[in-house]
């Protein structure tokens, strides 16, 4: 008698909505919401090379500028999300910390309207970050280490990947109870964000498939082609996304990525011009994570990684790989890295060193204390 009395609830319950539903005559604020958060990054680095500053570069004893160590804002960030009705929304996100430095073209980061109709088809226009590998989906507040990797800037600095601005359109491939495929396409002018207009008049190009094979892992193609105000080129990578729960207490994740492309960036900064095609860059890295989930009431979890990352931003022509490990203990005091306290080295090795610039090895120690709210 319960099972029948709450199936018939339940099913009350569901004509219900769906009647409720048929009788909305003015669709105009329903489901109508703003919210707001923010996050703050402040850090304290030290430098633990020999006349090498904060910033990784080389400096000679006559040099006015060796700042070894210092403590800065990383980020200040500001997000103000508003949901019109069930099929449109907003998205505005700024970096205050720019304001430190030359904020020109560097403040407002994400600046997008939003249009869902269903699972298997969402549009978004404005400034936002092309789903271009995992990095480009995981917000700065859980980056789990120092710093987004080297090949996620130089790629952003080329315009494969990063805020730019354009159109996307993603959703699922197939439906429920089939094995999960998702897909990510879209335009952009590949200039990189906060620009008055793009700087040619074609556009970048991406798209992407990702999918769930297992439970805990999920596998992602990329692939692009545009410019960057002279020739055309393009970028391909893949990426994997991994997890294991071995008790309540300890797991274990695992993500890497692959990417190649051209090094738009840098041709455009030679004056003597190769073949484009021959400016390329390549990388990839590792990112283990052993998490402990101690589950105390102010400690909640901690956190052991160790990301390896291998990049050359120009393996054709001019080889000079670039290796970073970033050992790292991160002690989290609110769930989903709402407080957190991150401890690491970052060490950087070039196979050849080039004096008084930042293509030069060194290691930098790093303190970082986070929150979200």
């Amino acid at each position: 008698m319960l099972l029948l009395s709450l199936t018939a609830l339940a099913q009350d319950a569901a004509t219900s909505a769906k009647t409720n539903m048929d009788t909305i005559t003015n669709f105009s604020t329903y489901k109508r919401s703003i919210s707001f958060s923010g996050l703050l990054q402040t850090r304290f680095v030290g430098s633990l090379t020999d006349n090498v500053d904060v910033n990784g570069k080389n400096f000679d004893q006559s040099s006015a500028s060796k700042i070894t160590n210092t403590f800065m804002l990383k980020r200040v960030r500001f997000l103000v999300k508003g949901t019109v009705n069930d099929h449109f929304s907003a998205n505005l996100m700024f970096n205050f910390a720019e304001f430190s430095s030359d904020p020109i073209n560097k403040v407002l980061e994400n600046a997008y309207v939003r249009y869902s109709l269903s699972r298997h088809f969402n549009i978004q226009a404005g400034q936002f970050r092309p789903f271009f590998g995992i990095e480009d989906v995981v917000p700065n507040e859980i980056i789990r280490t120092l710093d987004y990797s080297n090949q996620y800037y130089a790629f952003g600095a080329s315009g494969w990947q990063s805020f730019q601005v354009g159109v996307a359109v993603f959703g699922d491939v197939t439906g429920e109870g089939q094995l999960p495929i998702r897909y990510y396409a879209g335009a952009y002018n590949g200039n990189n964000r906060n620009q008055p207009a793009d700087n040619d008049n074609s556009k970048n190009i991406y798209a992407r498939l990702e999918s769930t094979l297992a439970k805990n892992l999920t596998i992602g193609l990329n692939a692009a082609q545009g410019s960057l105000g002279a020739g055309t080129g393009n970028a391909f990578g893949g990426d994997m996304q991994g997890m294991v729960s071995w008790d309540s207490k300890w797991d274990f994740s695992l993500g890497g990525e692959y990417k190649t492309g051209t090094n738009l960036a840098l041709f455009n900064s030679l004056v003597v011009k190769p073949v484009l095609s021959q400016v390329r860059m390549q990388g990839f890295y590792v990112f283990p994570i052993l998490r402990y989930n101690y589950n105390k009431r102010r400690v909640r979890s901690i956190e052991f990684s160790s990301r390896y990352e291998y990049f050359n931003d120009n393996y054709k022509l001019s080889s000079n790989p670039h290796q970073t490990i970033i050992p790292n203990v991160s002690l989290i005091f609110a769930d989903d890295f709402y407080a957190a306290l991150q401890l690491g080295v970052s060490i950087d090795l070039y196979q050849k060193d080039i004096p008084l610039s930042t293509t030069y090895t060194h290691n930098l120690a790093y303190l970082q204390l986070q929150v979200r709210f």
